[in-house]
């Protein structure tokens, strides 16, 4: 008998639980167009709602990695390991554009491969494609050249690296399926291996800006990555970090290239922003056998950005993918400007004691910044910077972000969304960890 996939969808909508073949029958479906937006989104939701055992997760895990092409590396005689860090998502989170290059300058080899933006959450994929030529989305080899000239690529999965998690991570974006444990697993894994990596560093967000606020939900997801890529044969280290404000004074996409060129070149980053990118990246080195302890790792990161090996590294990473050979000396004659640019003011006098980090990535994509649709496109101009962090104090009236956008209503509008989403008390904010270690 055939096999019919609203039986299987059926079966997990009524609490079954799915075979390896049935699971390899739908991810193939999703990547050939067999099955059709409705019927994805369907499954989707039961998995929402009923959930996966972790033989399920790891066999859709490994069904979606094989709908495309697995890099194998032992060929290549990289005189290092093969690395990687992965974000589940927030505002401002630029590290990938930052912590690539500095990994690479270290002696690590990342084929970084990235997506676009879920819900309020910012992509790096999105990041990427504002800096004008560069393939985004590029063949496997056009990815193994860049690899090999510039020790990292980051680059979308595009047709042949897991193309059913392309589909099914647009599809989720816009049915509310977004936050689904073993979804997010099976999402950010087939990626992983089919990338052939060494050792990953795993990025969980916690707090109002992240896909799962709740840190025991963040710890759940770790156990859940930590089994599946265990069965799969590959080493995680996972961080839980804090995304209660933007981790960046910016959030949009050319803005952020903006800032990890800052970053990289040595202007002073935002300190939290810094911290957490030394931290991940302490971990992978370690777990890659670069260095032998969290110490010397954070020494060797500084230096790659004070040497300025990070940011050729980036320099080099952009034009073997047909970027500009001058976006690290010129990055504004390359990067989109918004038309309309402005002072979001203060509402009162006070300090800064609360962000509703979702608002302010929302707001971004009421701008045009993100998506509301699969197949809509971009703007990567517009956004805000500038964006003051937790615990400031400011007066009625003095700027607490600049909005950029492409006209004078957006910009109102993004004003007032983003005025709603800071709240200036009288007293500061109470400290919170920035970074949680999970063994």
């Amino acid at each position: 008998m055939n096999w019919l996939p609203q039986e299987a969808i059926r079966l997990k909508r009524d609490g079954g639980v799915l075979d390896a073949d049935e699971l390899s029958h739908i991810a193939q479906g999703i990547a050939d167009g067999s099955l059709s937006d409705a019927q994805i989104g369907a499954f989707a939701m039961a998995v929402h709602f009923r959930g996966m055992t972790h033989p399920e997760c790891a066999a859709f895990t490994m069904a979606i990695r094989d709908t495309g092409e697995v890099f194998d590396w032992r060929g290549d005689s990289l005189p290092g390991p093969v690395l990687d860090k992965h974000s589940t998502g927030g505002v401002g989170d630029l590290i990938s554009l930052a912590l690539g290059p500095m990994l690479a300058a270290c002696g690590a080899f990342v084929p970084m491969i990235v997506g676009r933006g879920l819900a309020h959450t910012g992509g790096t994929l999105d990041k990427l494609e504002s800096i004008p030529g560069y393939q985004s989305r590029p063949p496997p080899e056009r990815v193994r050249k860049a690899v090999q000239a510039a020790g990292v690529a980051i680059v979308g999965a595009g047709d042949h690296i897991a193309p059913a998690d392309r589909r099914f991570y647009a599809i989720r974006d816009v049915t509310a399926t977004v936050d689904c444990l073993p979804l997010i697993v099976a999402s950010i894994l087939s990626k992983k291996l089919a990338a052939g990596l060494g050792a990953l560093v795993l990025d969980i967000k916690f707090g109002n800006g992240a896909v799962l606020p709740e840190p025991e939900r963040g710890r759940e997801l770790a156990q859940w990555m930590t089994e599946t890529a265990a069965g799969a044969g590959l080493p995680l280290r996972t961080l839980l970090t804090d995304m209660s404000e933007p981790l960046a004074r910016s959030a949009g996409n050319a803005l952020e290239v903006r800032e990890a060129i800052a970053m990289l070149r040595g202007e002073t980053p935002d300190p939290r922003l810094l911290e957490v990118t030394l931290a991940l990246g302490a971990e992978a080195l370690v777990l890659g056998g670069v260095v032998k302890d969290a110490k010397a790792a954070r020494s060797v990161l500084a230096r790659s950005i004070t040497s300025g090996a990070a940011a050729d590294r980036f320099a080099r990473m952009v034009a073997s993918l047909g970027g500009p050979a001058d976006i690290l000396e010129k990055p504004d004659a390359h990067l989109a400007k918004a038309a309309h640019v402005v002072d979001v003011p203060a509402a009162c006098d006070g300090v800064i004691a609360a962000i509703d980090t979702r608002a302010v990535g929302f707001a971004v994509v009421n701008l045009g910044g993100g998506r509301t649709a699969p197949d809509q496109s971009v703007d990567h101009a517009v956004g805000f910077d500038r964006l003051l962090p937790l615990g400031t104090t400011v007066r009625q009236g003095e700027p607490i972000a600049r909005v950029h956008a492409a006209g004078s209503r957006a910009a109102d509008a993004a004003i007032a969304a983003l005025t709603a989403a800071f709240s200036i008390e009288d007293r500061p904010p109470k400290a919170r960890p920035l970074i949680e270690r999970i063994d």
